[in-house]
């Protein structure tokens, strides 16, 4: 080891690839990356991949399904973890054909999916939680903003929205796709609150409460809630949210929401994928057999969410 440092040898990674036919690289692939939840997750991550003697790479999904499968086998990851984005047949197949294990991370694996593993946070449970928690404070015109219609995680979360609706013996009040993105769900609240004409609508005919599938559109509809309508959060309109980002606790939001434990859903993911790579390595044609883990989140409870202590008076 003294002669190697004097002499300034490096190990050839590269070559120990060769050797061990493990490139120690884990894929991750993500659709977008302007979501507020992703960063922290890819940091965590990334964190405990490097404690493992792992690196990541990141992938983009920009719908181009073979470019992005071209890519994974190109760089021969050892395994991929999924984000937020659709794992379609094809992908599904080249890379049970290469070997490479897949967890799907925060999203309902589907039944093509069957043979991946997936962590995820108990979506349902935590929006019923949220919901639930404004109808004991005495909401009464609940709305739910969507994120996309097509995500496993939204349709989780409208369902439990919807579940402590009818456990309540309510109705929703209004409905809205916000596709998770903030400019989409300002849209949406601007139609709830103000008519064709420019003219808010009378209180009644709005939403006294809002759910919304992810904390960033939460913000957003704050913002437009206060700035642009010119409405008091959580006096008369509350707010809720789903993910608890870093932000959702600044002085300026103070959001209610629903943590998911990133650390333990990260520590799922490893153990999935360290796993499974050992598996192999022990037995190379067996048939992987998924195992979807369920965590549970918490209800974080601030200030953009009226109860019952702080309820002021309607003007």
């Amino acid at each position: 080891m003294k002669v190697a440092a004097d002499l300034g040898y490096r190990p050839n990674l590269h070559a120990r690839t060769l050797s061990t036919g493990r490139t120690r690289i884990i894929g991750v692939v993500l659709a977008h990356l302007d979501n507020l939840f992703y960063p922290r997750f890819l940091q965590l991550l990334t964190e405990r991949l490097q404690a493992e003697g792992m690196q990541l790479l990141l992938f983009v999904a920009d719908g181009r399904q073979g470019n992005l499968l071209e890519q994974l086998l190109q760089y021969r990851v050892d395994g991929i973890v999924l984000a937020a984005t659709t794992l379609h047949s094809e992908l599904a197949k080249a890379c049970a054909q290469a070997g490479i294990p897949v967890v799907l991370f925060n999203r309902v694996a589907d039944t093509q999916d069957s043979g991946f593993h997936s962590v995820q946070t108990n979506q349902a449970e935590g929006a019923r939680q949220l919901t639930r928690f404004l109808l004991d404070n005495d909401h009464r015109r609940i709305a739910y903003l969507a994120g996309s219609q097509d995500a496993s995680t939204n349709q989780a979360r409208e369902q439990g929205c919807r579940q402590a609706l009818a456990e309540g013996r309510r109705r929703l009040f209004a409905y809205g796709e916000g596709d998770y993105r903030a400019d989409r769900a300002q849209g949406v609240v601007r139609g709830w609150y103000v008519g064709d004409d420019g003219a808010r609508r009378p209180v009644s005919d709005c939403p006294d409460a809002i759910v919304v599938a992810d904390d960033q559109m939460a913000l957003a509809v704050m913002d437009t809630l206060r700035h642009e309508l010119g409405l008091q959060v959580p006096e008369q309109v509350s707010v809720v949210g789903f993910d608890d980002v870093p932000q959702a606790a600044w002085a300026a939001y103070q959001l209610t929401t629903y943590t998911q434990p990133l650390p333990e859903m990260i520590e799922s993911v490893l153990q999935l994928l360290t796993a499974q790579l050992k598996a192999q390595s022990a037995d190379a044609k067996r048939k992987p057999r998924g195992k979807a883990v369920v965590l549970t989140g918490q209800l974080q409870i601030r200030q953009s969410a009226r109860q019952r202590s702080t309820t002021r008076p309607r003007r």
